[in-house]
Parts: C-alpha cells; sequence; structure tokens
C-alpha cells in the first residue's frame, strides 16, 4: 500500500513514502513530521486514513536532513525557514486541485508558515502538536546567537554515538519521547543505518545544533494572522501545555482545537482518532464547496 519516491530539490532528493496517484488526485495530503522524526511518523495514519476514504493522495516525506532525503550540502545548519522553500519545490509534482498540509510538532510550524505565505495552495491545515513558529522575546537575541555559536563548536567537536542494535536504540528513544517502544520503532527503524558492527542515526548530526536566530512575538502572530484556510488543532491531553494558550492567544481567528489522550507524539498513540479528525476537515472543505 505504501509506495517509497523519491523528489529532486535544487539542492538533493526528499524522499516520500505515497499512498494514491499524485496527479489525477483531487485532493492531495501532504504529512511533515516532528525534529528527528521520519515519514514513518505518519504511517499508521495514512492506513487508517486510506481505509476510510481511498480516493485520497497521501504523501509523508523526510525533511531534508532526516530520514532517507539527503543531508543539505556544506555547512548548511538547517535554517527554519529553507524547510519553506523545500516544500515549496516539491508542491508541483502534486496535482493543484486542493492540498491539505499535516504536520506534527515542527512539521506543524513549517506547515503553519507555508499556509500563511501561499495560502492559493492550501486548502486546509491539520497542526499535531505544534501551532506558531518558535519566538521569544527581541531581548534574548545576543544570547541565543552565542549559544547556537557554541552548539556549533561542540557539534564539530562530538563523535557521533554508535548503538550495539536499533532495539537499544528503540528503547532510548521511548525512554525520551515516553511512547511505548512498538509505536515509535517505525520511525527508529527508519532512521537508522548499519556502520560495521554498531547502528547511528542516519538524520545529519547539524540538526541538533541550537538556532541562531528566533522571530519575535509580533513576527509569530502576524504569521498566524495570514493561515486563512480551514484549520484544526490536536494536542494530546499529556503533551506541551503552553500550546493551549497559543491557540488562543496568537490570532483572532481561533482554530478548532481537539484534545485526545496521549503526549507530545499523540498521533502515534491515537491514529484511527487523528485520521478520523484529518477526514472531517477535508469533509468540511468540501462541503464549502457544494
Amino acid at each position: 500500500m505504501l509506495t517509497e519516491t523519491k523528489y529532486a530539490l535544487a539542492d538533493g532528493e526528499l524522499a516520500a513514502v505515497e499512498i494514491g496517484d499524485a496527479k489525477s488526485a483531487d485532493t492531495t495530503i501532504v504529512f511533515l513530521h516532528g525534529w528527528l522524526d521520519n515519514a514513518a511518523s505518519f504511517f499508521t495514519i495514512m492506513e487508517a486514513f486510506h481505509q476510510l476514504a481511498p480516493q485520497y493522495h497521501l504523501c509523508a516525506i523526510d525533511l531534508p536532513g532526516h530520514g532517507l532525503s539527503t543531508n543539505k550540502a556544506g555547512s548548511n545548519f538547517y535554517l527554519f525557514h529553507d524547510y519553506v522553500d523545500d516544500i515549496y519545490q516539491l508542491m508541483p509534482h502534486f496535482s493543484p486541485n486542493r492540498r491539505i498540509m499535516v504536520g506534527h510538532s515542527l512539521g506543524a510550524l513549517i506547515s503553519a508558515c507555508y499556509s500563511a505565505a501561499f495560502p492559493e495552495q492550501v486548502a486546509g491545515l491539520v497542526q499535531i502538536e505544534g501551532y506558531a513558529p518558535l519566538f521569544e522575546d527581541p531581548d534574548a537575541c545576543v544570547a541565543r546567537m552565542r549559544e547556537g555559536v557554541i552548539s556549533r563548536h561542540q557539534y564539530r567537536s562530538v563523535p557521533a554515538r554508535g548503538y550495539d542494535s536499533v532495539k537499544t536504540a528503540i528503547r532510548h528513544r521511548s525512554q525520551v519521547n515516553k511512547i511505548p517502544p512498538a509505536l515509535i520503532a517505525p520511525v527508529i527503524e527508519r532512521g537508522m543505518r548499519q556502520v560495521g558492527d554498531l547502528w547511528y542515526w542516519r538524520c545529519d548530526a547539524k540538526l541538533k545544533c541550537d538556532a541562531l536566530y528566533r522571530m519575535s512575538p509580533a513576527h509569530a502572530k502576524q504569521i498566524m494572522k495570514q493561515v486563512t484556510c480551514v484549520d484544526r488543532v490536536i494536542l494530546g491531553e499529556e503533551g506541551y501545555p503552553y500550546l493551549h494558550q497559543q491557540c488562543t492567544e496568537l490570532t483572532e481567528k481561533k482554530p478548532e482545537v481537539f484534545t485526545i489522550a496521549g503526549g507530545h507524539h499523540c498521533h502515534l498513540e491515537q491514529p484511527q482518532q487523528v485520521a478520523e479528525l484529518i477526514l472531517g476537515l477535508v469533509n468540511k472543505i468540501n462541503e464549502g464547496l457544494e
């Protein structure tokens, strides 16, 4: 059911996993995963959604530096806004009829920025455990720049960590993310490679470096103000509590907010419910077009 594909970018390739026909479907749903995850984060949701509505095209990508996608070239440190450019290069490969964006965590922030910048390309937006792009008070900008540069120096001097088995890596991420090993296992298995007797993360180690810059609250508020498509936010009961406040304070156009059982990776814990919520948004869009 799930098909592996590749899409060329100006600098490298995006790996993707898809269901359906990218060119003929009247609706494409693009899934963007969270930081240090990959397309496997959405496999169970895609399978559940396909059972509910097999006529739609579904595409989950590995963001650059993640999963099976290529790393950014040279000394590129994955500036947040560059992801928006990556998605802009991806979109022409899909039918222009109707596109829905679904993002988890980092993917939710990218999806929001893309929806604001290119509203003509996005008919609907579903954000899972993420809302506005990361922001902070301008007074923190010098400390942010200092710590970001230091983190790059540390990256250059610390060797990569290897695991004796994929099972050990799954157990480690399970503890960090507070999620059962079986649920996070597909993400880990897609995100590892073997070198000699050890297993290493495929993701580019530069992804762990701190950002040198974050936008101000005013910038983030302006971006969210310009998200004009139909949107839903899905939050975990044990997820990031500050997201509830952001959904009510950052924009006058309040999104529909749904709280489901689980933590920050609630979509892995409740894939059927999340698939139904995504389909509900698609149906709402379709009803508005009738």
